[in-house]
């Protein structure tokens, strides 16, 4: 059934696409990887680190370096593979035979359907080796300094801490807000706890000094009280977790950041660049599809430069497809346009500016 379906040529023409998109996925980020060893070894040697844990901290490092290439990778692979079928008279002999530069190519956006999933799984395992990365370089071991001020800390059930300022040294906060989302169970209500400060006793937990609660109800009149001394059970973490910075957002997989964007709006945080930096998540691997429609009919006139051409082509292009992610980043992180659509803007260049050249090329 497949062998009727996919005919030589078209296992031909896979063969030659997955072959330089294997290679330049996986060349990149040795590059950088190379390039980020000789930066930072001597640092490691310093902390001791066991060779064998610095070798896996870039092998765990691997698919976050990939997952931002994966559409550079797809168009170089078009464009090199297609230039190649141009420059040996391929598509020419194809056309010859009945077979269209569309249904040629037919494989190639298959090879491109293929990468955009498989960098959906990548956003999705990113999270994963970057923490066994950090592990094994000790990054929160040698992470300096015993004071964080004006921060918002998003913990579980829905619960969001909002701290003026926190001493791990002195194991105090002064100036403490917790905020809690209810549901509609009346026994889950909403509330909201001020404390002007809290101390941390390794025996008690946290005891919230000089305070208010007010209660909110799904249904109902609401009500305050206020205390001068309180012991809060589900405050459970302790100076050094409340010390850690929030992860970044690339550490964070899609539902999870999702749950912490969430928790920041409703702690008063500005989310607009969290927004775009979640929906890229899923943008970027579809710009795999995107980018070979663009790169296709772009390869045809690779043949006028060699080789050469292919390569700045392809580079220019890489290089804008990534100042436009900055740019997105910035006016979505901004407002001036909706954050989740603002991630889409590179992929809808690309699309107009593919399908505008697919047109032109003779089939």
């Amino acid at each position: 059934m497949l062998s009727r379906i996919f005919r030589p040529l078209d296992r031909y023409v896979f063969s030659e696409f997955i072959r330089i998109f294997i290679s330049t996925a996986l060349g990149f980020p040795v590059l950088v990887i190379v390039i980020d060893l000789v930066d930072n070894l001597e640092k490691y040697l310093n902390r001791n680190l066991p060779r064998s844990d610095i070798f896996m901290s870039y092998v765990y490092w691997l698919p976050d370096s990939m997952f931002l290439v994966l559409p550079a990778a797809v168009l170089f692979a078009t464009v090199f593979s297609i230039g190649n079928f141009t420059r040996h008279a391929e598509i020419t002999a194809a056309k010859a035979s009945g077979i269209s530069f569309h249904r040629m190519t037919l494989p190639i956006f298959i090879g491109a359907i293929l990468a955009g999933a498989f960098g959906l799984l990548l956003g999705e395992l990113v999270p994963i080796t970057n923490g066994k990365r950090e592990k094994l370089l000790q990054e929160r071991k040698f992470v300096s300094g015993s004071e964080r001020f004006n921060f918002a800390y998003a913990a579980e059930n829905g619960r969001v801490y909002k701290v003026s300022s926190l001493s791990a040294e002195r194991l105090t906060i002064d100036g403490l807000e917790i905020e809690r989302k209810g549901g509609n169970d009346p026994g889950y209500p909403s509330y909201v706890i001020a404390a002007l400060n809290a101390r941390w006793d390794t025996i008690g937990g946290w005891r919230l000094g000089q305070g208010n609660m007010h209660i909110i109800p799904d249904s109902g009149a609401d009500f305050a009280f206020s205390f001068a001394s309180m012991i809060d059970r589900k405050l459970t973490e302790r100076p050094a977790d409340l010390l850690a910075t929030p992860k970044a957002p690339q550490d964070m997989g899609f539902r999870d950041l999702g749950k912490f964007i969430r928790a920041l709006e409703r702690s008063g945080g500005d989310v607009n660049e969290l927004k775009v930096e979640r929906m890229l998540k899923i943008a970027i691997p579809v710009t795999c599809i995107i980018i070979a429609l663009f790169g296709a009919p772009l390869a045809t006139s690779t043949q006028r430069g060699g080789a050469a051409y292919g390569i700045g082509v392809s580079l220019a292009t890489t290089v804008i497809f990534l100042m436009l992610i900055q740019l997105t980043k910035a006016i979505g992180g901004k407002g001036i346009v909706p954050a989740e659509a603002a991630a889409w803007i590179p992929n809808m260049i690309f699309a107009v500016m593919g399908i505008i050249l697919l047109a032109r090329v003779k089939t």
